[in-house]
């Protein structure tokens, strides 16, 4: 629905060279779904710089687990309410 805890998110967020799977710009805060496709080196690495990047933007990332999403959808909510709460931007 694009709001959790009165805060507002959007996809598909263009942040420099990236696009942010969910963003709640008031929290500066990014949810990042990861699949399969984040286990292979070359993946990790560019995710790794791709986080140093939003975070030296002033971004805080919280990476949730594709599967999680659909087997766990009330757990991923728990979680992303907790980053909201410790957000320190906003």
């Amino acid at each position: 629905r694009g709001q959790l805890d009165g805060h507002r998110f959007r996809r598909q967020v263009p942040v420099g060279p990236y696009i942010a799977d969910f963003a709640c710009p008031r929290r500066k805060l990014i949810i990042e779904v990861d699949g399969a496709t984040h286990a292979e080196d070359h993946e990790i690495e560019y995710d790794a710089r791709r986080s140093t990047f939003l975070e030296a933007q002033g971004w805080a990332l919280h990476r949730v687990n594709n599967l999680d999403v659909y087997e766990n959808l009330s757990g991923v909510l728990e979680g992303i309410s907790i980053e909201l709460r410790q957000a320190h931007h906003g």
